[in-house]
């Protein structure tokens, strides 16, 4: 499943950092973080879909403590 949420982020190399740690969790296939257009794309396992995020919302914010998704 794919879906994109407006986040919010404060530098591009945040956001770079954000992407690499995300796409190291297990069932992510792909993610993406655009600084420009406040952008979260996450691509991961349907089944565990909703429990891959939270945890991507957590390693963001490990990063970046002002990293926040809308869901």
């Amino acid at each position: 499943m794919k879906k994109k949420f407006k986040c919010e982020i404060d530098c591009a190399n945040c956001a770079a950092k954000v992407e690499e740690a995300v796409r190291k969790i297990d069932g992510v296939t792909d993610a993406r973080v655009n600084f420009m257009t406040q952008k979260f794309t996450l691509e991961a396992d349907d089944a565990r879909y909703d429990e891959i995020l939270k945890e991507a919302v957590r390693v963001g914010k490990k990063i970046e403590p002002d990293f926040a998704v809308e869901i």
